[in-house]
């Protein structure tokens, strides 16, 4: 691996391959085994309590503040995650849209 710095990252081989990899995975069980293996506790839990944010601002029920007081996650990473759904390049939507439909809004 070089050192490239955190907002370095460019996708490359090396990503696609870690993309097949994820692509081949059949099942959650095997999701469960593969990600434990590659991700830290830390690393796993925020991506998963990221995503837990982006399904609650997907749903639209909630503010930020009970998202923060339910998945204690700062409201500024909330504020994050809502940008990054509205204004990213459309992975957090293309997944949403997939899993729970169409697209509610986000509350501040």
């Amino acid at each position: 691996m070089t050192g490239l710095k955190k907002r370095d990252f460019k996708f490359d081989k090396n990503s696609d391959k870690l993309f097949e990899a994820i692509l081949s995975l059949k099942n959650i069980k095997e999701c469960e085994l593969f990600f434990r293996d590659i991700m830290t506790i830390s690393e796993l839990q925020a991506i998963t309590e990221r995503f837990t944010v982006a399904q609650d601002l997907n749903e639209g029920k909630k503010t930020y503040r009970k998202i923060s007081e339910e998945t204690g996650v700062s409201t500024a990473t909330i504020t994050r995650i809502a940008n990054w759904i509205e204004n990213g390049k459309g992975g957090y939507k293309l997944v949403l849209n997939r899993l729970f439909g169409a697209h509610h809004h986000t509350n501040t």
